[in-house]
């Protein structure tokens, strides 16, 4: 594996990253929230992290070649993004300062549900088990596949990490001091989950 298809990769997964979607509504919830970004953030990479251990265990290629193992998850993520979507739509972030006092948020809360939304996230999942598997070396000299599939894995998790820091930090930065702004912005970001989720479900659903 050359340093020209590494860089390919992270070109490609950084494009990818930078589309916005359940991930980003995540990122950016959270950087409304007082000192939680990092742990939203930390929960986002870690889902991503079981990704990259179960695709270099080889069980992405099992789970490509099980049309039913595959609907299922991607039931179950589409599933979650509607749940949440529709939560976010009824209580919309706000910034820490314009809200009323009720207590700080849960550290470990805020990084497992950072970990379920990726570790369902439909758009993981196409990368895991569509994109990455495109840049793997399997003839000449190279080093194993699982190898190279972590290594892969790690650049993303990496680039994930450098993506929705900026997101989060960028949101707390221009929606801090705005609260109707910030409302409008989750109410979106909650529409866009609800969406996507709902759009996953039925095409699936109507594939069976």
């Amino acid at each position: 594996m050359d340093t020209g298809t590494l860089i390919s990769f992270l070109a490609v997964d950084f494009l990818l990253v930078c589309v916005p979607g359940a991930d980003w509504a995540y990122a950016v919830s959270a950087g409304l929230r007082e000192r939680s970004v990092t742990w939203a953030v930390g929960g986002l990479v870690t889902g991503y992290a079981l990704h990259t251990l179960l695709a270099a265990a080889g069980l992405a290629v099992l789970v490509a070649g099980e049309p039913a193992l595959l609907t299922a998850l991607t039931v179950a993520g589409a599933a979650y993004l509607v749940w949440l979507g529709w939560g976010v739509l009824r209580a919309p972030a706000v910034p820490a300062a314009a809200r009323e006092s009720t207590g700080p948020v849960s550290r470990s809360r805020v990084f497992l549900r950072g970990a379920t939304i990726s570790g369902l996230n439909p758009k993981g999942l196409l990368l895991y088990l569509s994109v990455l598997p495109q840049f793997l070396v399997t003839t000449g000299t190279r080093p194993a596949v699982p190898v190279q599939t972590a290594v892969l894995g790690l650049l993303h998790m990496a680039c994930c990490a450098a993506v929705y820091l900026t997101v989060g930090l960028a949101a707390r930065a221009v929606l801090g001091t705005r609260p109707a702004a910030a409302r409008a912005v989750t109410r979106t970001s909650g529409a866009a989950m609800l969406g996507i989720g709902a759009f996953l479900l039925m095409q699936r659903l109507m594939t069976l």
